[in-house]
């Protein structure tokens, strides 16, 4: 006896009743990026491993560890499902030439891979919404992002949200910091765990990252990034400080805050939940301008960041957000011959018209039919018999408040419903 398929582990079905809250939240996304002038963009899923090796880096976790790679049958490239979409984003505005005649502002919205452990807020197949705006140069446009999701937890009334920023400089200040850094933990070793030790020798920033309770203490007493700052790199992060504070936006300075992915400079930053656990993070990005380049491109500055979509709705969940339902204006109930030849030509005048429409199929008894229209969740029940369809009418009942059922032309439905819903 053969078992049952089922989805692969961390690859999760989104069923029709969380398919409402996804659907509520991207409408209001789309909205709110458009509010800013944002436009969509949309890349492959599957693109050559070569692309995340030199956009993210040989010696990260994701590019060691994480990625869904494999060989292309047909001709033995190495592809890889994308981890995340910001190298994706960026190939993609090269290979069209979309920043020949201006700066550029995109956004996505689709699902990553990468090789995980599946934890709450944590999968193998997550979704996100990335925003990169391409040939910005100045600390502006790193305040634009984060006062652009300030305002979008607003909007889904989402309290308690703490943003953390940090600096990460230029190259040359890192440079000075790793020498600095890896003295340090070479002279403590013992104390580091073997992600750590490992990371001292290809990565050493990404030390500072690690949640390794036993590690917290040394981290804390390393020497820190902000020390090594030129003056272009301080004068960026305190001008952006300085438009955070106009705007009114708090703020904490986290200067552990490093980022997994090596392209970034300047500017970095994470909003941060206490309401998910270990998953806290539900927006993170910041600057980027090497990586334009690194990717094959002409040198341009470049930002962004990237949002969690199913931490956003597990928070959503934590506040008990209830999503509006999406639901039919008129479920159409018919029996009769006449009357089922008449009911799919009305369903296709209304929808015409505009109405949103379910026509019942499967037969059924006048009673069965209504309490599927009932449990449909539409707000108007269409009932057609053969007498109805005789005289080119229809009786119109609603199912969501007290009122009188009425019989009426069918070319008068829609007004009439139209006033009722509006």
């Amino acid at each position: 006896m053969s078992t049952s398929i089922q989805a692969i582990r961390g690859m999760n079905d989104i069923l029709p009743e969380q398919a409402d809250l996804w659907t509520f939240f991207e409408s209001t996304v789309d909205d709110w990026l458009r509010g800013y002038g944002y436009r969509p963009i949309r890349m492959p899923i599957v693109e050559q491993t070569a692309l995340f090796k030199r956009a993210i880096g040989e010696v990260t976790d994701i590019v060691e560890k994480e990625m869904y790679t494999f060989t292309d049958a047909l001709n033995g490239e190495s592809l890889t499902l994308r981890p995340e979409g910001t190298a994706s984003c960026v190939r993609a505005v090269l290979q069209h030439n979309l920043l020949y005649n201006a700066p550029q502002r995109l956004y996505y919205n689709g699902p990553m891979f990468r090789h995980e452990r599946p934890q709450k807020g944590r999968y193998r197949q997550f979704h996100q919404v990335g925003v990169e705006s391409l040939g910005f140069a100045g600390p502006d446009m790193d305040a634009e992002h984060i006062a652009m999701t300030a305002r979008l937890w607003r909007l889904l009334g989402l309290p308690d949200i703490e943003l953390q920023i940090n600096t990460l400089g230029t190259s040359e200040d890192r440079a000075r910091h790793r020498a600095r850094l890896v003295h340090y933990l070479e002279q403590h070793h013992d104390q580091l765990d073997e992600d750590s030790r490992r990371r001292l020798l290809t990565n050493p920033l990404r030390v500072l990252d690690s949640k390794n309770p036993a590690m917290q203490a040394l981290i804390e007493t390393a020497p820190k990034l902000l020390d090594d700052l030129d003056e272009v790199s301080l004068k960026h992060f305190e001008d952006l400080q300085a438009m955070l504070r106009d705007a009114g936006i708090e703020y904490r300075i986290n200067p552990r805050l490093v980022r997994g992915l090596d392209y970034y400079n300047f500017t970095v930053f994470e909003w941060v939940t206490t309401k998910l656990g270990a998953q806290g993070t539900v927006c993170a990005g910041g600057r980027y301008d090497g990586l334009i380049e690194q990717i094959g491109g002409k040198p341009a500055p470049a930002c962004g960041f990237a949002m969690g979509v199913e931490r956003l709705l597990a928070l959503l969940e934590e506040y008990a957000f209830l999503a509006p339902r999406i639901a039919a204006d008129v479920y159409v109930v018919h029996q009769g011959e006449a009357a089922d030849k008449f009911a799919r030509a009305a369903a296709e005048r209304l929808r015409d018209q505009g109405l949103h429409v379910i026509l019942h199929c499967g037969g059924g008894s006048f009673k069965s039919q209504m309490k599927k229209a009932d449990a449909s969740g539409a707000r108007y029940a269409v009932i057609v018999g053969d007498d109805e369809a005789a005289a080119g009418e229809v009786s119109l009942k609603s199912l969501r408040e007290l009122e009188d059922q009425v019989r009426v032309a069918l070319e008068s439905v829609v007004s009439l419903v139209r006033r009722k819903i509006e």
